[in-house]
């Protein structure tokens, strides 16, 4: 299987589309302050969502999930 057809997950892609109410706050706050860290904080460490969210949103989309075979 060749992945040349396909493109990648774009990074907070999922978060973007639901639209999460925190990437809201993410995307309104200066990049490089202060409150952008703290917002970001929560993503990384309190997701308001899951991981079967996840994995449901990625199969709507049409996304697979692959790895390289084993050397």
């Amino acid at each position: 299987m060749t992945l040349e057809d396909y493109i990648e997950y774009q990074r907070r892609e999922f978060c973007k589309d639901l639209p999460c109410p925190i990437q809201v706050l993410l995307e309104a706050a200066p990049a490089d302050s202060a409150e952008y860290q703290q917002i970001r904080g929560i993503c990384q460490s309190s997701c308001i969502h899951t991981t079967y969210e996840f994995h449901h949103w990625l199969i709507q989309k049409g996304y697979l999930i692959v790895r390289p075979k084993a050397a």
